[in-house]
């Protein structure tokens, strides 16, 4: 029920797929497409890889979702949260979040520079524990 007020409160018609990515992408933290679109087929299994993205577009121009673009691999997606910045393993993949507080950043970017500066995206990599 909270995904529906989720969706209904960014302005967008709280259909079943919609819903059920809000899931998916709660579930997973971070998801691609490709995988997104695996486990939506098995709930809807006349869903399009074209409705999909529309699906996805939708909900990034409302910023309810964001793309994280990780070098070398395809895009995930996530759900809009606090600030924070993003650690990928250059072994495994394994994609997390990590606390960052983008404040300061923006701050000084605004005041040294002629940029009008809105969003802050750090990719840090490295290895996992477990890739170690």
């Amino acid at each position: 029920m909270k995904n529906k007020f989720l969706l209904q409160h960014h302005q967008l018609k709280a259909t079943p797929q919609r819903i059920s990515i809000i899931e998916l992408m709660e579930y997973s933290g971070h998801i691609s497409i490709d995988d997104l679109f695996k486990e939506i087929r098995e709930k809807f299994s006349s869903i399009s890889l074209a409705t999909l993205y529309k699906n996805i577009h939708s909900m990034m121009s409302v910023n309810l979702i964001r793309e994280v673009k990780i070098p070398g691999q395809k895009a995930k997606y996530e759900i809009e949260k606090i600030p924070h910045a993003h650690i990928v393993c250059k072994t495994c993949g394994e994609l997390k979040d990590i606390p960052f507080d983008a404040t300061r950043l923006l701050e000084d970017t605004i005041k040294n520079s002629d940029y009008r500066a809105d969003d802050v995206s750090i990719m840090i990599s490295g290895i996992c524990p477990n890739c170690k």
